[in-house]
């Protein structure tokens, strides 16, 4: 299917056709990523960036990767330890 690269202020734009964002499961708001390879453009979905949670974080905690405590020095302030 071809399109028209268009100026979009300072930048280029190219719309995408709704059957080929039908068939990509593209809507609006989707974040994709738009790189060159071998010479043509390519534009994909973004990768997804799994929501961290703090319960998965601490189950990768092991006796090998914690470190120790590290002293900084004598409370200033009102802090309570």
């Amino acid at each position: 299917m071809k399109t028209v690269v268009q100026q979009w202020g300072n930048s280029l734009a190219v719309r995408i056709p709704k059957p080929v964002t039908d068939q990509v499961r593209l809507k609006r708001g989707t974040n994709v990523e738009v790189v060159a390879l071998n010479g043509e453009v390519v534009v994909r979905p973004a990768e997804r960036r799994r929501k961290l949670r703090l319960e998965d974080l601490l189950k990768r905690v092991t006796r090998k990767n914690i470190h120790p405590e590290i002293q900084t020095g004598p409370p200033r302030g009102r802090e309570i330890w």
